[in-house]
């Protein structure tokens, strides 16, 4: 399968892999045959890639069945709570918190990171597909750092409710296209106090938990919010998460911006490392995740196109690319593999 954008996906391409609702129904299946209409709903619906079959990719294997149950269950459990909360201050979510601690097991006994960030996030989903990847994606942190793993659970709980505060914002401030009053960003401010408010009123997670969803806007130089801490004052799971948090955002586009490229985004990481970030996590940061994830459509610098379909160890932005076109008419061609680790003459142009 490979990445496509909305815009150069044709009639007849099958889509490879499920995009669902913010509540975990299926909008459109996988295997379909995408029809002009199809299409036309996806592009209403602000779907800006899918995952596309392509017999020339049938060896890069981006799916994991069951982990996409697992995000499914974990996308009906946020949406439950968002639901309740609304309707009532103080509910039970317990039942909802399992699908969250299931999916943090999973990836702790399973998880590969080539399958798990991989997701489609619609106009619709958006704030819970970010919820989960933000948990998975500190999950993955936590492995590396070698938390215990009861530790990587209350870690990957914390940042996939690390926005559940947002319940208490209006939906005009949170969707605003504009630029925010400062009244408007005094309120915006308040959202981690409001979700560590409510974990604590209906649950009895950890403080581990709590405290982190308190801090994820905290920076390590004090220009955080909403306290204002800095360095050692700030917990070391709100620290991991505030990276994966920003990370997982500038990648996506927003009603208010376009995402930035992969390479931008990657670099806002570790340029922010010392000032903004903790610097042992964005070092373990840059261990464990690579630019250009796998299936990523790449103009290299001699003309031709192509898909990541490996990752080099320890060279975060230079992969292995699998050949497929030439020249600005997107000329098929046979295909072949280059490793950019082996051609430092190129260099990636552009990201599709």
């Amino acid at each position: 399968m490979r990445i496509e954008f909305i815009l150069k996906v044709k009639p007849g391409d099958i889509l490879a892999k499920s995009i669902f609702s913010s509540d975990g129904k299926i909008l459109l299946r996988a295997g379909v045959s995408l029809t002009l209409n199809y299409i036309n709903r996806l592009k209403q619906l602000e779907v800006l890639y899918v995952y596309i079959e392509d017999k020339r990719l049938s060896d890069l294997d981006l799916e994991d069945i069951r982990l996409n149950e697992l995000k499914v269950d974990t996308l009906k459990g946020i949406s439950s709570i968002v639901k309740k909360i609304t309707l009532n201050d103080r509910v039970d979510i317990r039942d909802s918190l399992i699908k969250v601690e299931e999916l943090m097991n999973y990836i702790i006994e399973f998880g590969d990171i080539n399958k798990s960030l991989n997701d489609i996030k619609t106009h619709d989903n958006y704030t819970f597909v970010h919820s989960i990847d933000t948990g998975i994606m500190a999950a993955f942190l936590g492995i590396n750092m070698d938390f215990k793993r009861s530790d990587i659970i209350n870690l990957g709980i914390a940042a996939t409710l690390h926005d559940m505060g947002k319940v208490k914002i209006s939906k005009d401030i949170l969707n605003k296209s504009q630029g925010l009053s400062n009244v408007e960003y005094l309120e915006i401010k308040k959202h981690p106090i409001y979700g560590a408010d409510i974990l604590r009123s209906n649950t009895d997670l950890s403080v581990k938990v709590t405290d982190a969803v308190l801090q994820h806007h905290e920076r390590v130089d004090g220009t955080g919010y909403p306290f204002g801490l800095k360095g050692n004052d700030i917990c070391l799971n709100a620290k991991i998460i505030s990276v994966c948090d920003v990370y997982d955002a500038v990648s996506n586009d927003r009603s208010y911006r376009t995402k930035f490229n992969p390479k931008d985004s990657y670099e806002l990481i570790l340029a922010g490392s010392g000032k903004f970030f903790d610097e042992e996590v964005v070092k373990v940061f840059k261990e464990t995740f690579a630019v250009y994830p796998l299936g990523s459509c790449l103009k290299l610098s001699d003309g031709v196109e192509g898909y990541v379909i490996k990752q080099n160890k320890g060279f975060p932005d230079r992969p292995v690319i699998r050949v497929l076109y030439r020249g600005e008419d997107k000329t098929p061609i046979k295909f072949y593999e280059v490793n950019l680790l082996e051609h430092i003459n190129l260099s990636v142009e552009c990201v599709y």
